[in-house]
């Protein structure tokens, strides 16, 4: 099986191997895209991210096999420029109800996760854009620092170093919660005190 730097390449002379490309990663682009902008705005960054990957495919940097940093940083970029729609699906998902058919066996965790959500929310709010797109990318999707530095141009370190202030602020506001709820002086993003940075 060919590597993403591989078909990308050979697509320039046979545009329908891109195809293969869009298989692969359209729909963790259009659960990241919706993730950070919403249902429709998620489908439209997907679809606009592939549609700029094809036509800068020239461009692609070949001694990366992998194309998900190269995505996501296309699909980062534009949603960057719907940060004003970002903000507000986020404040309208905190405001959102806890379902109360939970019915899995991850209730009680789950049930937990959903009470702090409006917390939570609030602190990606909170964070510098630049720390909120590196916390995001490796958050939702899965993306290692390395390809987390690749997907925003940054340096491996800057994007740690962005990873490691979002964590900390989400802790501290996880931590005031708590103790503002009367329910002891760690919040439950607390489990692992220590990072990989």
């Amino acid at each position: 099986m060919l590597d993403d730097a591989e078909l990308i390449r050979r697509s320039i002379d046979a545009p329908d191997l891109f195809e293969e490309i869009f298989e692969r990663h359209y729909d963790a682009l259009l659960r990241y895209g919706r993730q950070r902008a919403g249902h429709d705005v998620g489908e439209e960054i997907a679809a606009r991210t592939m549609v700029i990957a094809f036509d800068r495919r020239a461009s692609f940097d070949g001694r990366i096999r992998s194309a998900r940093p190269w995505l996501y940083g296309i699909a980062t970029n534009l949603i960057r420029h719907h940060a004003r729609d970002e903000r507000v699906h986020i404040a309208a998902v905190a405001r959102l109800p806890i379902d109360p058919d939970l019915d899995d066996e991850d209730t009680l965790d789950r049930l937990e996760a959903e009470r702090w959500r409006p917390q939570l929310l609030d602190a990606l709010l909170e964070l510098a854009p630049g720390d909120r797109d590196a916390f995001t990318l490796m958050a939702l999707s899965g993306l290692s620092y390395a390809e987390v530095a690749s997907a925003l141009g940054i340096a491996e370190g800057t994007a740690g170093s962005r990873i490691h202030r979002a964590r900390h602020h989400l802790r501290e506001v996880m931590r005031a919660a708590e103790a503002s709820t009367g329910g002891g002086d760690a919040g439950p993003s607390d489990h692992s005190k220590e990072d990989d940075d």
